[in-house]
């Protein structure tokens, strides 16, 4: 394997190029683009890489599909770090292109949920065609395929383009959040803010299915951020979830939801727990009454002192 490459969704001048390089690390790492989320992933199975970035969800769109289903299906890797970024859109044009112009326009498709009402005020009539990543469109306008792209304005100088409208976005403070995936190994030491991911498959189809499952996250007192749906491609109406919970696998609460989703389910994938971005334990909210470690121990030394009679 090599340890000295990061992979990451491509090609030159994407987001995730600039998120992969706000980690210290890939400073001392040779960064390699990839033409897909699949590709980038499958350098780290083959051992071409020793870690991936790819984008895993944005706050306009939600999850990220290609990056879950990656990770649901095929040889198991685990998310060892996570990259918030503010995302805003620059409208790139071979030099000299007016916005009276522009007749197609391209970009990957997690795009245009955050750039279509700015494009039915500026440019109504255009025709989209989604492209592999923000920066591959880019790259075809370059080519002459297409006379815009929206992508980062830092990609411009890489394609020999201009900036004809910066600042576009559709919502305020618009995030998408990456994952630095690898292949499986012993999780990070928790940090007392973490989060911990799961893919989990229901047994059979029935009233409350789903409902018995997340309870058991919430009678230990796990907080879900994200619980996603996505086709097992066995059938219509065959789904597994995807899961990110507050907390670390070491944690008492989230390791026996996790047992309790392993007795009950026929498949439970841990994808890893990981330091969240942008939070310390400080900004943690305070855990339920019952919920901590020391109440786990202390039940669990109860009933030892019962089953002795000594309880």
């Amino acid at each position: 394997m090599s340890a000295t490459r990061y992979a990451y969704l491509g090609p030159e001048g994407t987001f995730t190029e600039v998120a992969l390089r706000t980690l210290p690390e890939a400073a001392t790492r040779e960064l390699v683009p990839m033409v897909s989320v699949p590709a980038a992933l499958d350098a780290v199975r083959s051992g071409e890489a020793a870690a991936a970035l790819v984008p895993i969800e944005n706050s306009v769109e939600g999850g990220i599909t290609a990056t879950l289903d990656e990770l649901t299906t095929g040889e198991p890797l685990m998310i060892y770090r996570e990259v918030l970024l503010s995302i805003t859109f620059a409208l790139l044009v071979r030099p000299g292109t007016k916005l009276t112009d522009i007749k197609t326009v391209t970009a990957h498709p997690a795009a245009q949920p955050q750039v279509r009402n700015w494009m039915a005020a500026h440019l109504p009539k255009a025709v989209w065609e989604s492209a592999a990543s923000n920066a591959d469109g880019a790259r075809l306008v370059q080519e002459g395929r297409y006379d815009a792209a929206f992508a980062g304005e830092f990609a411009a100088a890489t394609y020999g383009l201009e900036p004809l409208v910066t600042e576009i976005h559709d919502a305020e403070n618009a995030q998408t959040r990456f994952v630095l995936v690898g292949r499986p190994a012993r999780p990070s030491a928790p940090t007392g803010a973490d989060k911990t991911s799961v893919v989990i498959w229901l047994g059979d189809d029935h009233p409350g299915a789903l409902l018995e499952l997340l309870q058991e996250f919430a009678v230990r007192g796990v907080n879900l951020m994200l619980i996603q749906s996505r086709p097992t491609g066995e059938g219509i109406g065959n789904y597994c979830f995807a899961v990110d919970a507050e907390g670390h696998i070491a944690d008492r609460r989230v390791g026996e939801a996790l047992m309790g989703l392993k007795r009950v389910c026929p498949n439970v994938r841990f994808l890893g727990s990981y330091p969240r971005a942008g939070v310390t334990a400080a900004d943690v909210r305070a855990l339920r009454a019952g919920t901590s470690d020391t109440d786990f121990t202390e039940a669990s030394d109860w009933l030892a002192r019962s089953q002795d009679g000594r309880g």
